[in-house]
Parts: structure tokens; sequence; C-alpha cells
């Protein structure tokens, strides 16, 4: 599983002109999920997002995590992520998921931050979205879950 994490202060996911998620302070996650992936990986995936500590506390360090600002979630599926474009000019998808199955791990990822007493927003699954954020710093975090990179 990999995901892109970003500090925002504002962000939005719009299908068809419309806004069907939408947060202030938090977090934008996009998840890509990978062909194999279990339950270690959303395990890993999941704590990750809920404890990294990429919010200032009151002397300006990193210190606090998503819950202790108060913060949300949006989080955008996004297979591309999971794009090899190592040989060739167009990239490969080959290691991303099936649909059914990303979209099991991606609704089990969002259940599990819910779980966790954070507010989450969602994308539109397997539709054409357009996102747009706030970035706050800017701040994005690389996850892997098999910590590739």
């Amino acid at each position: 599983m990999r995901a892109i994490v970003q500090r925002v202060n504002q962000a939005s996911v719009h299908v068809n002109g419309e806004i069907v998620g939408s947060i202030e302070k938090g977090l934008l996650v996009y998840l890509g999920v990978e062909a194999g992936d279990n339950q270690l990986d959303l395990d890993y995936t999941a704590d990750k997002i809920v404890s990294l500590r990429i919010f200032e506390d009151a002397a300006g360090k990193m210190n606090l995590d998503v819950k202790q600002v108060d913060g949300k979630v949006l989080v955008i599926s996004a297979f591309s992520l999971l794009a090899d474009a190592r040989k060739g000019r167009r990239p490969s998808f080959d290691r991303a998921a099936e649909p059914a199955t990303a979209r099991q791990w991606y609704d089990e990822l969002v259940h599990r931050l819910r779980q966790a007493d954070i507010k989450v927003e969602t994308g539109t699954f397997k539709e054409h979205m357009n996102v747009c954020s706030d970035n706050d710093g800017p701040i994005c975090i690389l996850l892997d879950s098999r910590k590739l990179f």
C-alpha cells in the first residue's frame, strides 16, 4: 500500500462538478493499493496516517498528529501511485490491485481511520475526480507499507 499524506489547510474533491468530500485543517491522503496487499499493509498505513506527527506545536515544532489538532482526513483513491515509469514513456500499472480488491482495502482503511475517532471524508472510488487543496508547508509524506523507500 502506498500513500501520499499532505498536511492541508483545506481540501475538497469534485466529481462531475459536485463536491463529494471536503475538509478544513487536516490531511489529504492519496491511497494506492498494490496487488498482494494484506492486513499488515493496512495496519501499517492506517497507523502511520493516524500517528504522523506533522502538525506544529506551540513551539513551532512538528510534534502533533491529526487528532491532537482536531483535524480531518480526506482519502482519495489513486491507483497511479503504483505506476512504474522506469522503462519507456508510458507508465505501467501492473502492480496496482484489481479494482474490486482495491475498493475493499480502501473502504477498510477509511473504516479504520473512523474507528480511531477521526472525521473522514472521501472521494468517489473509480471515478474521475478533481481534487483541490491548500497544502500547508508544503508538507508531503510518502508512505509505502513494504518500505521500498
